[in-house]
């Protein structure tokens, strides 16, 4: 905690104040939601609003389709009746076509399942998957990643290892994988792609290599498409129409994707996503699933094991809405890539103002191109960490999260995401971040 800073935009001792209550021994490797709670804090003290990029949720207006839907089902009275626990049949055939038309895999629609979120299609897959072969025990984080998936290992009591992935990018991916599978106790790996905090997006070449050796050492790939469709340079907004959203699913049969209608279709209050399990693993069997399952099928014991132990299904009016953005894109009625175009637009300019005031970017190539422009970016500032530099921003009215909980190993980086900030914010952003300079100069 600081001691009194003049001249700063938001009042110090405001800030040291609400520091000293969250009561954690460094604020900035607090997690997500506690930075949420601080930067409420301040703002109702102050009165000041700040430059808010701590959390990755959607800036804009829900599907209105989805809606529409939505409110529909509520009038026909579907919130009295318990949902089938592995989707209703509408949404299972729409998701069956969403994966072909935008992803050009096949996928039968048993293996399409909604889930609360794609944080539950996590916390299942992580659960079954490691109950699936009884010598296979640990994850395999692909990191810099989401850190609540992590937390969801620790809570179950679940082993995982992890790796920054910014110097392994290419062939040389291949080595890095192999050094870990080679020893037998990784079940599954999980990634994201875009990715959250970074924005580095696979190339084929790298999503070849992970299903050439999902295959040779039978490990199931976890590939969360949080933000589908979003690396936007290219366009992946037509159903049945190349190019697609790239997947290692064209590699490998081992996968399970997580894909989310929080970013992609702005629907993240309704908690709904979907998991879908290939055709080859979910009709697997595995005697080893006996000992926790009815069920030695990984698709039955998901479902009827898993899924319904954590929440006997998802809520029945969102799987309605989900049905009908899924109808609506495949039908070509709906371009939901156009829809959050803006995040990359933001983030352009956005860059551009922390570049012009000191901050450099971390996770700056894409390889051999330079990062695309979308939900997330990273910066740092020289002569600070990560935590120290979340610190210092609090007096200054912006918020970010550290690099430092994501697996990274830039820990003097943070993530900025763009979604909550207005364009009308950008004169603040710009006049907080000449503050922040003219008060750290650079040596």
């Amino acid at each position: 905690m600081k001691a009194a800073i003049k001249d700063t935009p938001i009042d110090s001792e405001i800030v040291n104040d609400k520091i000293k209550d969250l009561n954690v021994q460094v604020v900035g490797k607090a997690t997500i939601r506690e930075i949420k709670r601080l930067v409420d804090n301040i703002e109702s003290a102050s009165g000041k609003k700040f430059i808010r990029m701590e959390m990755g949720v959607p800036g804009l207006p829900p599907a209105q389709v989805g809606t529409d839907a939505e409110i529909e089902a509520l009038q026909r009275g579907v919130a009295a009746i318990y949902p089938d626990i592995d989707g209703i049949p509408i949404l299972k055939k729409e998701v069956s076509l969403f994966v072909k038309n935008f992803l050009d895999i096949d996928v039968d629609p048993a293996g399409c399942i909604p889930t609360v979120g794609s944080m539950q299609g996590g916390f299942a897959s992580f659960m079954t998957l490691s109950r699936l072969n009884e010598g296979k025990d640990t994850t395999l984080f692909i990191d810099p990643g989401f850190p609540v998936h992590k937390q969801q290992h620790k809570v179950m009591g679940l082993k995982f290892e992890s790796f920054d992935v910014y110097e392994f990018r290419g062939e040389k991916l291949r080595a890095k994988l192999e050094s870990y599978f080679e020893k037998g106790n990784i079940h599954s790996v999980l990634y994201s792609n875009p990715n959250n905090p970074s924005w580095i997006c696979f190339t084929d070449l790298e999503l070849s290599i992970i299903g050439d050796l999902a295959n040779k050492y039978n490990v199931v790939i976890l590939e969360d498409l949080a933000y589908f469709g979003m690396d936007f340079r290219k366009d992946y907004s037509k159903p049945g129409v190349p190019p697609y959203q790239p997947t290692v699913a064209k590699y490998t049969d081992n996968y399970i994707l997580l894909i989310s209608s929080s970013k992609a279709f702005s629907y993240a209050g309704q908690r709904i996503g979907m998991m879908v399990i290939s055709n080859k693993l979910f009709n697997t069997q595995a005697d080893d699933l006996l000992r926790y399952y009815t069920s030695n099928q990984f698709g039955r014991a998901m479902i009827f094991g898993t899924v319904y132990s954590l929440s006997s299904g998802t809520a029945h009016s969102a799987q309605y809405a989900l049905a009908a953005i899924l109808k609506a894109a495949n039908e070509g009625k709906f371009n939901f890539v156009e829809e959050v175009k803006e995040y990359g637009e933001k983030a352009k300019i956005m860059k551009k103002l922390f570049l012009d005031n000191g901050f450099r970017i971390v996770y700056d190539m894409d390889i051999d191109k330079p990062i695309a422009d979308g939900f997330y970016f990273t910066i740092m500032y020289p002569g600070f960490d990560g935590p120290d530099l979340i610190e210092e921003l609090l007096y200054y009215g912006i918020s970010a999260i550290s690099l430092s909980i994501t697996g990274s190993e830039h820990t003097e980086g943070l993530r900025a995401c763009v979604s909550l900030v207005k364009r009308t914010q950008f004169p603040d952003l710009e006049s907080r971040l000449k503050k922040f300079h003219e008060h750290h100069p650079i040596a």
